[in-house]
């Protein structure tokens, strides 16, 4: 098989330094550039690191990116003038930015998750069965916690549980984003949905999305250990979208969850 040409976007992140490692693990990527948004100056695994660029990305097939939104877009931007396919990971986009995403999907293939674990995947599924099957008469609510050094809540991956509660209600996601609360010991159940992100330790990420009638609660959970799971489902999330034509795809895509 022919080797991938990878390039890794915010490479000096938590997640960056992690695809590095994986990437090297992995037999059917070769790493040919890196990026961050700031000037480094010394080689990372023989790769001078560059700014996004045109220079940056030529030699590669695919972009990984677990940045900001608008390093994101910049890179989108790039990648649609080469041809490129990019796999995001970045989280936190606002409904416009989701809409300039889908506008590039347009002219090349992007994959894009919050979160790249399979598990998170299937609960995201799961969820929005739950949903579907219990209706209106249970409120629900989502729960998560990560390391104290993000800085970004709710979690991507909290929004894509949401997401799955509206999806299964065949709701608007944005119209039925309630409150978000930042390390409250408890936090109630709304007519809309409640976030409750709890920063802390090192926590690599733990997720649970709980349904209520008020008689009975209905709890479905994630714990992630190690954060080697996120990168290689992400090189995983290339390697597929290698053999795709333009257009915006998901894990789910990926998985064949229907």
């Amino acid at each position: 098989m022919r080797k991938i040409n990878l390039s890794i976007s915010g490479f000096m992140g938590r997640m960056g330094q992690q695809l590095i490692k994986s990437s090297k693990k992995n037999s059917n990527f070769r790493l040919v550039s890196l990026t961050e948004n700031r000037f480094v100056n010394r080689k990372i695994e023989g790769i001078k690191p560059l700014k996004n660029s045109v220079d940056a990305f030529k030699k590669s097939n695919v972009i990984i990116d677990f940045t900001v939104p608008k390093c994101t877009l910049e890179i989108l931007r790039i990648a649609s003038k080469l041809k490129k396919r990019v796999v995001i990971g970045t989280t936190g986009f606002s409904k416009k930015e989701e809409n300039l995403i889908k506008k590039y999907s347009r002219k090349i293939p992007i994959l894009k998750a919050g979160n790249m674990s399979l598990g998170v995947n299937l609960l995201m599924y799961l969820t929005e069965i739950a949903s579907k099957s219990l209706g209106n008469n249970f409120l629900s609510k989502v729960y998560e916690v990560h390391h104290k050094h993000k800085v970004d809540y709710p979690s991507g991956t909290a929004l894509m549980l949401g997401r799955g509660i509206a999806d299964g209600k065949n709701k608007n996601f944005y119209n039925l984003i309630g409150k978000k609360y930042l390390n409250k010991k408890s936090f109630p159940y709304a007519k809309k949905i409640n976030f409750n992100s709890i920063r802390k330790g090192e926590v690599i990420g733990e997720h649970e999305v709980r349904f209520s009638s008020g008689k009975e609660i209905i709890k479905l959970n994630h714990e992630s250990f190690d954060r080697a799971l996120y990168s290689e489902g992400a090189l995983t999330a290339a390697a597929w979208l290698m053999s795709k034509k333009a257009g915006l795809y998901s894990m789910r895509d990926l998985l064949n969850f229907r």
